[in-house]
């Protein structure tokens, strides 16, 4: 005898109507899901061409030549170590290393940014080619500086620093006038602004010894 088996065949009707509900809502998880592109919590990246669109000439120009500046002005507040007599002197030649240090990596990253070179070379667009740099003390300057000491030290570091700074500034309202990018131009402000403060300061000083 052959036994019963109920049947739970679902009707036709039924199992279309299943169907395209599962479909249904797995066309609503795809739509919602997608590949995370364009959810809120996944926003595009800032393309190259957007950076780069955000410089011109004279921003480059601004950091090839404010980076050896900068240096040159960095290397001059070292030689205080050892020679600097006054207390402002050393004081003033730490505050020349604290900002001018981290600045000079701030606008490296601007040239890498921007796929410029950190030295002009050969670029006569540039608006302060190698040597024409406002300021910039010949190797003599830099090994009398080094032979000084004392109040000796104290004069000849204000006096040349405040010639270094004046060319700094002067490159600085280049920019200003000049310039594209959001960064720099403010980076010429800050430089404008401090490194005017610290040439009366060192008037002062000058004064004084």
């Amino acid at each position: 005898m052959t036994a019963f088996k109920p049947s739970f065949r679902m009707p036709p009707h039924r199992r279309v109507a299943v169907v395209g509900a599962v479909a249904a809502g797995a066309l609503l998880l795809t739509a919602c899901g997608g590949d995370g592109s364009d959810s809120p919590a996944s926003p595009p990246a800032r393309t190259a061409a957007s950076t780069a669109d955000a410089f011109n000439d004279a921003d480059v120009a601004f950091a090839q030549g404010m980076i050896p500046h900068h240096q040159q002005a960095v290397e001059m507040a070292e030689l205080a170590d050892g020679r600097a007599s006054d207390q402002e002197i050393k004081t003033l030649t730490g505050q020349i290393e604290n900002a001018q240090e981290p600045e000079i990596r701030t606008m490296r990253s601007w040239l890498s940014a921007w796929g410029k070179p950190e030295s002009p070379g050969t670029d006569h667009g540039a608006a302060h080619g190698a040597g024409e740099m406002p300021g910039m003390m010949s190797d003599d300057d830099m090994a009398a500086l080094m032979a000084a000491k004392g109040t000796d030290f104290d004069r000849k570091f204000a006096q040349m620093m405040i010639d270094h700074h004046n060319g700094a500034i002067e490159m600085a309202k280049d920019e200003q006038a000049k310039g594209r990018n959001a960064a720099a131009r403010k980076l010429a402000d800050e430089v404008v602004k401090t490194q005017s403060a610290e040439v009366e300061q060192m008037r002062s000083i000058l004064d004084r010894l």
